[in-house]
């Protein structure tokens, strides 16, 4: 299961909102070619538990920074990515967001990084028991959700999430 991130204009958001199956087109296009899509391999509930302390299955889902990654707000119930279907925010959203994310240090994220607690928790993709090299996975990952929100705020860009 591949963490996906993609920027969105306003327009390109409604527009997806109104007609999924021209998600899937964008997203299932010659991959790699998209400067707007980025994936951020097995990372997502790694994230997500340095986010918020726990798992999705567990509650994370109510804290505000899974929102990140896991909004709540379904570009269309019906439609599977791969495993599932896709999240987005408004541009207004990600603008709020990008702030708590950029002051999230790895100094932070490191002291946030429970490798006990994530695998009692079945945090996936279950690597946790390698310590410091789990860590830096993670951190590579969390820098390139960073980055991203860092451009769509930037740009004035929603964000479309999804699992594939």
């Amino acid at each position: 299961m591949i963490g996906n991130l993609l920027r969105v204009s306003s327009a390109e958001l409604q527009a997806y909102l109104a007609d999924s199956s021209q998600l899937e087109a964008r997203i299932y296009q010659d991959s790699g070619t998209d400067p707007a899509l980025v994936d951020i391999d097995k990372t997502w509930d790694g994230i997500v538990f340095l986010l918020t302390g726990n798992a999705l299955s567990e509650g994370a889902h109510q804290h505000p920074l899974a929102r990140v990654l896991f909004s709540g707000q379904l570009v269309d119930e019906d439609q599977d990515l791969g495993y599932g279907p896709a999240h987005y925010l408004q541009p207004d959203e990600v603008a709020e967001l990008q702030p708590q994310l950029a002051a999230l240090t790895a100094t932070e994220l490191q002291s946030r990084f429970n490798p006990a607690k994530m695998t009692e928790l079945g945090i996936y993709p279950g690597i946790w028991d390698e310590g410091a090299e789990a860590f830096d996975y993670l951190l590579q990952g969390f820098t390139t959700v960073q980055e991203h929100y860092a451009e769509a705020a930037q740009r004035g860009e929603g964000m479309v999430t999804f699992l594939s």
